[in-house]
């Protein structure tokens, strides 16, 4: 597996994305009765996703922290975040929710921030140094 040292780029967009995604979790996970009844969002759709926003946090503060990682997890993130940006249109094209206007927005709100991280975080991939084999080998 090919392991790369973190570019600026892909550091600061790891770290903007897990600010981003942990201030959504809490605000999510705090005022979950408040978001529903203001956006006409289902109630356990913005605690479960304010879960996953929260452990998704974590995990990429810590990536962002490490001075070597994998280029698949990082590829893993890039498309899991184009996907995330792809299932919020799509639900709201399918008619699957029913929010209101400013449901709506909260929802293209994330389609767009999420595509936003995405491509920063492949820049930076595509602008990261190889790791060595001895590095590499302190990944395993």
């Amino acid at each position: 597996m090919k392991a790369v040292h973190p570019s600026p780029l892909l550091k600061f967009a790891l770290l903007v994305d897990a600010a981003v995604s942990g201030a959504m979790g809490v605000l999510q996970l705090s005022a979950a009765t408040a978001l529903a009844a203001l956006l006409d969002l289902p109630q356990p759709l913005l605690l479960g996703t304010g879960e996953f926003f929260v452990v998704y946090a974590l995990l990429l503060v810590g990536m962002a922290t490490r001075a070597r990682l994998w280029s698949a997890l990082v590829m893993l993130i890039v498309v899991g975040n184009g996907l995330w940006g792809l299932a919020c249109v799509a639900l709201l094209a399918a008619g699957a929710l029913a929010p209101n206007a400013l449901g709506v927005g909260f929802v293209l709100m994330q389609a767009v921030a999420v595509s936003v991280f995405a491509w920063l975080e492949w820049r930076g991939l595509r602008s990261s140094a190889p790791a060595s084999d001895a590095s590499r080998a302190a990944l395993s």
